[in-house]
């Protein structure tokens, strides 16, 4: 099966640039689906939900940018793959106080993305 590398690239970006602007606009629900147990009332948490969101954005909309304009993206599939193991890494971190199942989801979607995103610089270059 052959997959579509610049709709799929496409496809991921859209999907970052929804989730980072809920989470910056919304931190309270950014928190409710995160693994740990942050409350939406807590400063700190929803600074960094909106931090988070602000990232997925802006990686989002530069890959979307750079594919609309048939420039290198290259650069941009890179950053969001690093982006996605810094997550991993900080679920596995902190993985002996999270929620089992919150933990496995954020890992195997961090994780994943890594994997697309790989592939996708593979085809894409």
């Amino acid at each position: 099966m052959r997959i579509d590398a610049r709709a799929t690239a496409k496809a991921i970006a859209v999907g970052r640039i929804t989730l980072g602007t809920t989470y910056s606009l919304a931190p309270g629900l950014a928190l409710r689906l995160w693994p740990g147990r942050g409350s939406d009332g807590d400063a700190a948490a929803r600074f960094l939900a909106r931090s988070t969101g602000i990232r997925d954005l802006a990686i989002g909309m530069g890959t979307l940018f750079a594919l609309q304009k048939d420039a290198p993206v290259r650069g941009w599939l890179e950053a969001a793959m690093l982006a996605d193991a810094g997550d991993a890494v900080a679920v596995v971190l902190g993985v002996r106080s999270l929620p089992r199942w919150r933990a496995a989801l954020a890992f195997t979607a961090a994780t994943g993305t890594v994997v697309a995103g790989r592939r996708l610089v593979g085809a894409l270059g």
